[in-house]
């Protein structure tokens, strides 16, 4: 977790944030160990806007990992910083099953993702 907490803290420096000035980095780590990195990205029109945690998902998927395990998420928030639901939905895909939110203050709190996302859309729900 600390070498995903520290990843995280660099590549949210990277962020592209003129609008919110909110950065965000993330750090998710494939079942290979493999850890891929994101940033927001946010764009004028608000609605175009990325989060972290769906670039370094994405990114894995990019490099051709799509089984995942674990996902670290960094801000500059009293409180260790909270993923969106779109971004739970995403991590739920990808078989994600620990989630560490923090903050520049070092706080990490761990949860299981179902706690995150009690009822999540998944391919199942599909089958008629």
């Amino acid at each position: 977790m600390k070498t995903l907490l520290k990843q995280a803290i660099q590549v949210r420096e990277n962020a592209y944030a003129p609008y919110s000035k909110f950065k965000v980095g993330a750090a998710v780590r494939g079942k290979s160990g493999q850890i891929y990195l994101g940033c927001n990205v946010e764009n004028a029109s608000y609605g175009l806007t990325s989060c972290a945690e769906r670039n370094a998902i994405f990114q894995a998927i990019a490099q051709g990992e799509q089984n995942l395990s674990e996902i670290l998420v960094v801000a500059d928030t009293q409180e260790p910083v909270v993923p969106c639901g779109a971004c739970r939905q995403v991590m739920q895909e990808f078989g994600i099953k620990t989630v560490y939110r923090s903050n520049l203050a070092g706080t990490v709190v761990q949860h299981k993702l179902s706690e995150l996302l009690p009822i999540g859309f998944k391919s199942t729900d599909m089958e008629v």
